[in-house]
Formats: C-alpha cells, structure tokens, sequence
C-alpha cells in the first residue's frame, strides 16, 4: 500500500517576511531611506494634523476637592427599560429597592465620587433640560427594534448644547430566538452607535430581566465603568451656576393660603450647585418652565449624601470631642427626598413616613423615617405637654406653661415628678435657640443629643437669665407658680413674702428678654466702625457698647407728649451716660500702653494718610497731568525699621520740592512718563501677562513647547493663586467674597413664586436652576447661523413661530430667515433654502456668540408624530440692539404718453411726494430699455416724466427695483410648562391655519384673490409702410412686391368640377377594390409576423444548446489538459531533484 501511495510534490514557499540583505543586487536600503521626499512629507504632515486634532481650547477647572455629584440622565423611549435600569444600578451601589422612581436619586459610588441617576420622559421640554446639565447620558435602545425616533432627536437635542458623555445600553436581547440573529443585530446598532455619536463608542447589552433587575454580572460592569469615567467640563456649563433641585418646599404661611389660594408663594429649593460658584445674594437665575427669578436667599445646609473623603476630612479638621460614629452614617449611601427611600416619602404637602410595624427597636433603625418614629417614641412628653411649651425667640428655649391650680396640685405634681425620676419641675428655658424647620426635613438626624453626651441643665440657665429658681436667703426653691393671665395669680400684695416670691419671674419679663436678645446680637469690630462715613461718632460708641438705637428711639417716642407729636424736631446731641463697663484703671491702663513708641508701630501698617496736595503744582490744584505717583506719594515700607527716622525724610523731601520748582513742566511730564513706563515694566514682569510666546517667565522658568502647554500652566497657576488666597478666609467670608461653590447642598429661597408651581408639582418633570450672566438679562435681536434639519419634512417660512432653547431659556419668538447679498444688505428669505446655511434674526435675550441652539415648531405631545421634531439648529453669530432686513420690492408703470427717449409713466406712485422719494432710481422696461426717474408731474398726481436710452413702446411695462426695509417683531413668550397640570401640552402662539382647522372656519376667499380665466387679445401689427421716394430709390432686389387686390373673381375661381353617372361608378368600384386589398395584405402581415416569432423562439433554443455544449467541452478540455500539465511538472520536478 505505501509504494502505491502518492503524494503530492512539495512546493516551494515564496515567504516574502524573511529579512532581506541590505546589499542585496548592490542596493543598500538604509543608505537612501528617503528616497520619496513627497511622501514623506506627506507622513509627517498625517503625523503632525494627527497630534493637533487632539489639542482642545484650555478651559478652566473649577472642579472643587468634594465635586458635585454626577448628573446622570438615563434617556430613552417608553419600554425599553429605563427605570429598571435605575432600580438596578441603586440596588448595586446601595443595597436599596425602590418602589418608584420620582426626582434626581444621590448614591455614593466611591471616596470622591457620587452619581445622581435621573429618569427622563418621553417629553421634549425635559429632554431640553436635561441635555443641558447632564454629565453622562445613558441611552437606552431597544435592541430587538432598533434606534427610535425619540432617541435620533435627543442626540441632536445634545449636539448644540454641549455633547457630554454618552454610554449607549441595548436591553431586550433576550428577545431573539437565534443566535446569529442577534449577532447581527449587534453588530448592525453598534456601527450606526458609532455614526451617531463617534467611532468607538461605548455600548453595552443587557439580557433579560431576572426578578425585575438586569444580571448582577452585566449590571456590575456597567457600574464600574461609569464610576472610574472622566468628565470634561463643557463651556455653558464651565460659565453657568447651576442646581438640579431634589427637593421642593413651599414656606409660605399657611394663613395667606386660606386668605387667597392663588396667592404668590415663598418656595425652597434645595440641591448641589454645579458650574461656578452661585453668588451670595440677589442672583439672577432662570427656571426652565416657569421664568426668570431673583434668590431671596441662599444657605448652606449640611451635606445629606456625603462621600467617605468628606467625612473623614471634615473629623480631621473638627475641633473638640469626636461625634460619636453611629452605624447609620455607613449606611446613609443613597438620598432621594422625591422617592419613597428610607421609610420617608417627601411630598409637595407634607411628609410622610411609612411605620410599617407597630414599634421599632433603637439603634436598629434602617432609615430617616424609622429613626424619626423611634425618636418619638423615647419621648417622655405627650402631645399636650409640648404643645403647652412657647419660646420668645426662635432661637430661645422653650417656657413650659403647665397650669397649676394651688400648692396641693404643685405638690402632687411633684410626687409624680418624683415617680418618674425627676425631682424638680421643668423650668423655662433660655431664649436661646429654637425650633429648626430643617431639622425635620429629611437630613437632620437626632445628633444634637449625642454631641457631647451631656443633659443641658435648663434650670440654671434660668436663674442665670431670669434670676428664678432661688430666694432671697440664695436656697433654691422647687416649684413656679404658673398661669394663663395676672388675674389668676391674683395682686402681689394678698400673698405673703414665700407665695409673692413664687411668682416674682414675671416682674419686668420684657426687659430681661430685650437684654438678653441684645446680649446674644453681633458684636461691631471697632476698627472698621472708626471709618465708616454714615456712622457718626455717637452711633459708633452705642453699636461698640451693644445699645440698640431702635430701643432708645421707642423710648423717646413713648416719654413724649401727643402735643410733640406734630413739633419739627431738632437734632441735639445728649450727653452720654457714663458706662459702668469703662473702669477707671482701665483707661489708664490704656492710655499708659498705646504711649508707648513700639505698640503704636506695631499697628502703623494699618493706617494710611494720603498726603498733602502741593499748592505749587503746575495746575495748581496740586494735581497735573500724569502725576498720579505726586499724588499719592511713593510706596513706603512702614514696617521697615532702617527708614523710621522722619527728620531726615523731611529734609529730603524739602530738598526735592526745591528742585522741583526749578524744573520746567515738560521736564516734569518726561520723568513722570519714564516713572510710569518703569513701573509697567515691573508689573508685567511681575504678573507675566502681556508676554508674547516664548518670553522668559520670571516666576516660572519652565520653557513650554507649545502655545496649548502654557495656556494650561497659566490656568494652574492662576488656580493656585486663588485657592491660597481662599484657602486662608474661614467659609462664612469665602461664601460672601467667591459665592457658593460647586459640590454645596444649599437651600434656595424663592419669594413671588406662582401658586400654579406649588399646586402642579410633579417629581418626574427636572426642576433646573440656571444662573444668568448680567449681559444675558437684557433683550435685543440675535443673529444666528441656523440650518433646517435634513430630517425634518417641513420648510420653515419667515415669521412662523418657533420654540427655541437658547442657554438655560426655552422661548417662543418669530424668526425672519435672510442671506447677506454681497455683504452689503442683509435680503430677506420668505423660506429656508435646502441644505444649506441662512442667517436668522429674533428678537430674545442676548447671550455670548458661538453659542449652539436647537429649534422645535412645537413642544407638545399632542402635536407629536412620527415625524422628526427637531426643526432646526444653529450657533449665535452677533447680538444687536437693533437690525437692518431689507425686502426686495417691483414697482411696476405704465407709459401713456411717450416723446422720442422722454415717456410720461402712470400708476407707480400715489403721490408727487413719493415720486421726489425716487428722483434719480434706475428703472427699465421687461425688454431690457434702461431709464431714470427724472421728476414729478403737477397734474395728474403721481405721474412722472422718466428718460430711457431708447424709444419704448406703449405696450412695455416699466419696472422699479427697489428695497423695503422689514422689522422683526419683538415677541417673546417663554415656555412655562412646570406651571401647567398637563406639563407636556405647552402650546403658544399658533399658525392662523391651524386655528382655522380647529374650530373648522372656512378660509376667507376675497374677489380680488379669485383665479379668472385669462383672455389674452391677438396682437395686431400695422404692415409696414416705405414710402414712394424710398421704394423709387431701392434696387430690384430689395423691392416691395405686391398684388393690387382683384375686384373680379378670375377663372380658376369662377369653375367647379362636376362629377357624371360613369365617372362616378368607376371611382366607388376601384374604392371597393382598394378596401380588399388592404385587409388581405393587414392579414399577411399578422401571419408573418406569428411564423417570425415562432422561428426565433428555435434560433435561440439551439443558441442556448450550443452554448452548453460548448462550456461542457471547454470544462473537459481544461480538467485533461490540467492533470498533464501538472504530472509533467511533478516529473520535471523529480528529474531535477535527481540531477
């Protein structure tokens, strides 16, 4: 068997990867490598646009060391699993079931990191929102039915407003019963993923849906991913405050309500600033939906969702005990005030809290609302007893006003007290701090008490404040007689020394509560009382002792007379009482200190004195022309101790007035010019700005290689500068001076907001809080750079109404589309020209150029279709106050009398005065004659004698191209959907068609507008006429020729033909004979016609079998001629390997 088997030959591999000689045939490769220039220009060029397109414009940081949470938006339409998703992605972080999703969600994804997930509907005023603040946009795509419409247009919802971070999610891959199907499937979304957003985009797939979550496994690498993702700042954002709020209160007293329910309300925001720092009062800010507001007032509040850096930072720099860690602070990872989270439902009325069991057990408590139940629960108090407490001040303790009858009641109360462990009763309270509203809404926990672990004695703050509590021998004493009025307690004098002293803390109740509510008022600094300019000196000593003019001016008011009351006063200056707080041995302990030399230098550095104007200055009002530095004196180091002797100064100083007066002016102008170029030198190289590129840096001697690269080391260093300067003001002056910063949780205070907002608050619509540069609050016209969206079907016509979302506004306004002629007139479009760009002009507010809109006909869902909705967007070119939009105009004239080149035309102006408008405009007729209004005819009115450059005709049209100056309309209407029940049926100004078709008005057709059938007269043209000196003179050629006309009939007319009786028959049978022949010949034809087509029906069989056999014979001709081609060579082969 082995001898008979036969392989086949080995053939010679042509591996063209060996490494070749470089001297192979005499070449060396590496002595000539560049041997195309061209394309290896073309190389580095590649490599250089390459390196550049990675470059993006330096853009400031603000990221703080605690950044905000992570806004992330899960975007997609209806059933393609967006709250699942969120369920499942809290379930990871948090360990927490949500039973709905309702407003932003905060959970704690690492040390540094916190996500806030918010879902967004299928409405496309939250779709605007939400493309404008979220960092990182899940977009969910249902991958058994592909990309919808609602995700196509939330992807170029986001193009123009800053594109952030997209991370698409494919879900209903369970769905496909084949394998390969559903490869495909994937494959096929990935690639138009990729399309939409960029090459190489993120795009996870989700399976089924186990125990209504994703897969633990698929969930868990989502999770990781979108926590280690990394965020550029986008450049609205990077110039904007902003705030996703989270929670809703309306603070305004209950009583106005009940007076007026439609009544303005005072509504609370709360949330984490975004962006750059929010100011610390009076900011302008806009709500998208309801409209532009002023904050009434903005506070910081405690975190409620911290980080574990925070935390650990904040137990570092706090001074004192350590607050005792609690198990519920590692747990509190997630806050969502909206969403039933934690056993407390927040709710625009009130807040409810889910008991679930009858009692709980302390220290087990799973969250805010379980600890709230079981705080109530430890108290020792009932409803009634508190209810009985009152406090004078909001920040004072509470006074308990337990009625007590007579000594018998005190004293069985007393034994009861007794009972329960307490030996005496509860006595009033200092007015001190009081009930906090914020501590019962969701974030205070009950730390207060576990602060320092130690019970406040409220019993020797009373007698400290009110001196109660002890008699006049110092004991103390146990009981306090309580009631409702005086009469009760009846007059001092029926009670003896022991019962007048059980009621002696009501005498002058008044006035130790002022004292005490002046104790606890601010303290004024001294040091800047001294130079304020509307204090007088008098008000500075009262506001440093603490006197309160208000108390002293109703004092004044209260001692005088009604008879005064009506007296012009005069302002006298009172003595001064002497203050028992000055001892006399401290102000001689005073002035013995501030006598010494060394403390009154000490404190040198905080006073300036400007110095004396000179009365011989050259203006002489001591000031000149550039002599600022005369002015204000040379830079003097006061704490410098070598220039502390002033005598030798003066001298100097007195020598060089002397020779200042000697100089001349111009000479002074010279050195003070030279000073002040100096002086900039040394700023410039100081602040090193104003240097060109590539200048030493004195501050920094770092070389950049790159433009890019010291832009970036000028960001940084500014950053540091301003965090040093920051980082020494404690945070209340920081608040002030820089604002809240990014990564705060502050409460927003809203006064005159509309009822409508309170009463139609729904939780699934954002609520976004956009601050307003001061140049974005005024209005004017915009020019904008708009193209009408390839994918939308309808043309956009001048002055049809558009909804435009525009920085944080959503605005309805009416837009006129226009194109620049030459770049000298701005023309006016009547409609958007086909893929290609137009300048559109509306009047709205005025933000920064370059920046990107997007344009909707219509916000509505009830207007939707499964037409795409995005109409329109573009980028601001230039704002302007005002606009010039012209509309090219025909004026069109009739001649009615017309001399040579001089015609008089009729019916193109009413007026003479129009006429002197016009004087001098180019005219023409529709045959081409060029003209010139020349001037105005008396009679009749608006007549005017124009000249051409040919004669015209009485039947030419004259025409007037001119330009009609068009103004935009002012109108503005912002989309105020969160004031609306149905938020997603916004509707603004409609088209007078659309109205028409709603209430099925007939369009008004007037006679004018009326289609008539045209009737157009046959033109008659005189014959020419030559006349008979001219046709004498012509050569035969070129002469008229024509027929005198005959006034007899001539023979040719006069005879008719008359066929007879034969003739008549012959021609009817040869008409006979001709019919026959014609219908044989017609059937002949169609014979043919069959036969032929039957005959090249075989022509083509036998073509069609001839061809077979020929392949047939070629394929058997190839396969014989193939196997002795190759045993030929197999034998040559072994020939020679045998040679």
């Amino acid at each position: 068997m082995s001898s008979e088997q036969t392989n086949k030959a080995h053939r010679a591999s042509s591996d063209s990867s060996k490494k070749k000689k470089l001297h192979a045939n005499g070449y060396n490769a590496k002595a000539f490598a560049v041997a195309a220039p061209g394309k290896l220009e073309r190389m580095a060029r590649r490599s250089h646009d390459v390196k550049e397109k990675k470059f993006h414009v330096p853009m400031v940081d603000r990221t703080p060391d605690d950044p905000p949470p992570v806004i992330v938006a899960v975007v997609g339409p209806p059933g393609t699993g967006k709250s699942t998703l969120i369920k499942s992605l809290v379930r990871r972080f948090t360990k927490t079931n949500l039973s709905e999703i309702k407003g932003p969600i905060t959970v704690v994804s690492g040390k540094r990191r916190r996500l806030t997930f918010i879902e967004c509907s299928n409405d496309l005023n939250s779709m605007i929102d939400i493309a404008k603040i979220a960092d990182l946009v899940l977009l969910m795509i249902d991958g058994n039915f592909g990309f919808e419409m609602e995700t196509m247009e939330f992807l170029n919802i986001l193009a123009p407003h800053g594109f952030p971070r997209i991370l698409g999610v494919t879900t209903h891959l369970d769905l496909f019963k084949s394998v390969s199907t559903m490869r495909a499937s994937k494959k096929a979304l990935k690639h138009r993923f990729w399309t939409e957003v960029y090459q190489g985009a993120k795009l996870f797939y989700l399976s089924g849906v186990i125990n209504g979550r994703y897969p633990d496994r698929e969930i868990l690498n989502l999770a990781r991913f979108i926590s280690v993702m990394k965020f550029r700042p986008l450049k609205w954002r990077n110039e904007h405050p902003y705030l996703l709020a989270d929670r809703v209160v309306d603070v305004t007293h209950p009583q106005l309500i009940e007076n007026n329910p439609k009544v303005d309300r005072n509504v609370c925001l709360y949330g984490y600033i975004h962006g750059t720092p929010l100011p610390y009062q009076n900011a302008r800010v806009h709500i998208p939906g309801v409209g532009d507001l002023t904050v009434k007032e903005v506070e910081r509040l405690p975190d409620p969702c911290p980080t574990p850096f925070a935390v650990k930072q904040e137990e570092q720099n706090s001074e004192g005990p350590k607050r005792r860690r609690r198990l519920d602070d590692k747990q509190k990872l997630i806050y969502a005030p909206m969403a039933d989270v934690g056993g407390v439902l927040i709710d625009k009325d009130a807040v409810y809290i889910d008991v679930g069991t009858s009692s709980f057990t302390p220290g087990q408590e799973k969250g805010v609302g379980e600890r709230l139940v079981t705080g109530l629960q430890s108290s020792k108090s009932n409803a009634t007893q508190q209810s009985a407490e009152f406090r004078l001040f909001s920040t004072g303790d509470a006074f308990n006003g337990q009625e007590q009858s007579d000594e018998e009641d005190s004293d069985d109360s007393n034994d009861q007290d007794g009972d329960s462990g307490r030996t005496h009763l509860r006595s009033a309270q200092i007015a001190g701090e009081g009930l906090n509203i914020d501590e019962f809404n969701g974030d205070s926990d009950e730390e207060d008490d576990d602060e320092d672990g130690q019970e406040y004695d409220f019993d020797d703050a009373a007698e400290r404040v009110y001196g109660i509590g002890r008699d006049e021998k110092g004991s103390r004493r146990d009981e306090i007689e309580f009631a409702d009025t005086d009469s009760d307690l009846g007059n001092y004098s029926d009670y003896d020394d022991e019962e007048a002293s059980a009621v002696k803390w009501k005498e002058n109740l008044a006035e130790n509560a002022a004292r005490q509510f002046h104790q606890r008022k601010r303290r004024y600094n001294l040091s800047k009382l001294v130079y304020m300019e509307d204090v007088s000196p008098e008000q500075v000593i009262k506001r440093w002792k603490g006197i309160d003019e208000d108390d002293e001016e109703e004092e004044n008011i209260e001692d005088s007379d009604d008879e005064d009351f009506f007296k012009k006063r005069t302002d006298t200056v009172t003595e001064e009482r002497p203050d028992d707080s000055l001892v006399k041995d401290d102000v001689e302990h005073l002035l013995e200190k501030w006598q010494n030399v060394d403390m009154v230098e000490g404190i040198s550095n905080r006073f300036y004195l400007p110095p004396k104007l000179d009365p011989n200055a050259p203006d002489g009002n001591g000031e000149g022309e550039g002599d600022d530095e005369e002015l204000y004196g040379d830079f003097e180091d006061l704490e410098d101790g070598d220039n502390a002797d002033g005598d030798d100064d003066g001298e100097e100083d007195a020598e060089d007035g002397e020779e200042e007066e000697e100089k001349s002016i111009e000479q002074l102008r010279a050195e003070n010019a030279a000073k002040k170029e100096k002086m900039r030198l040394q700023f410039e190289e100081q602040t090193g700005e104003d240097r060109e590129f590539g200048a030493e840096d004195p501050e920094q001697q770092e070389e950049h290689e790159t433009w890019h690269d010291m832009q970036k080391a000028k960001i940084a260093k500014q950053l540091d500068i301003n965090k040093a300067e920051f980082a020494a003001m404690d945070a209340a002056t920081r608040d002030r001076i820089e604002g809240f910063r990014a990564g705060a949780y502050v409460r927003i205070l809203f006064e005159g907001m509309p009822c409508e907002f309170v009463e139609n608050l729904d939780p699934v619509y954002p609520i976004v809080v956009g601050g307003l540069l001061s140049n974005e609050e005024r209005f004017g016209f915009a020019q904008v750079n708009l193209k009408r969206h390839r994918w939308h079907k309808k043309i956009l016509k001048s002055n049809d109404p558009l909804v435009i979302s525009l920085g944080w506004r959503r605005f309805q306004t009416i837009p006129i589309y226009t194109t620049s002629d030459s770049r000298t007139r701005n023309r006016m479009l009547k409609y958007t020209p086909e893929h290609m760009h137009c300048t559109a002009t509306f009047y709205g507010p005025l933000v920064s150029p370059n920046t990107g809109f997007c344009a909707v006909q219509s916000v509505a869902s009830q207007d939707a279709s499964a037409n795409f909705r995005i109409c329109a967007t573009g980028t601001v070119q230039e704002i302007n106050e005002s606009v010039e939009i012209v509309k090219k105009v025909k004026l069109v004239g009739y001649p009615y009398k017309i001399y040579k080149n001089t015609a008089f035309i009729k019916d193109m102006f009413n007026s003479a005065l129009e006429v002197a408008k016009f004087e001098g405009a180019q005219i023409k007729t529709v045959s081409g004659i060029r003209g010139q209004i020349k001037r105005a005819l008396s009679k009749p009115d608006g007549y005017f004698r124009a000249t051409f450059e040919d004669k015209i005709l009485m039947s030419d049209i004259v025409i007037l191209r001119a330009w009609h100056q068009i103004l935009p309309r002012k109108f503005y209407n912002p989309v105020s959907s969160l004031l609306l029940r149905d938020k997603s049926n916004w509707s603004g100004m409609k088209l007078t068609g659309q109205v028409r078709a709603e209430r099925g008005l007939e369009l008004p057709m007037p006679e004018g507008s009326k289609y008539t059938k045209i009737e157009r007269n046959t033109r008659r043209f005189n014959p020419l006429k030559v006349p008979k000196s001219i046709q004498a003179n012509l050569p035969f050629k070129s002469q008229i020729h024509t027929m005198k006309p005959q006034k007899k009939q001539t023979y040719m007319q006069k005879r008719a033909v008359v066929l007879g009786g034969e003739e008549k028959k012959a021609r009817e049978l040869m008409q006979r004979v001709m019919t026959l022949r014609n219908e044989k010949e017609a059937k002949r034809r169609a014979q043919k016609a069959v036969s032929r087509e039957a005959h090249t029906k075989k022509l083509q069989a036998a073509e069609e079998k001839k061809q077979q056999r020929e392949r047939r014979e070629k394929k058997e001709y190839f396969q014989r001629e193939g196997r002795k081609r190759s045993a030929d060579d197999g034998g040559s082969a072994s020939k020679k390997a045998k040679h």
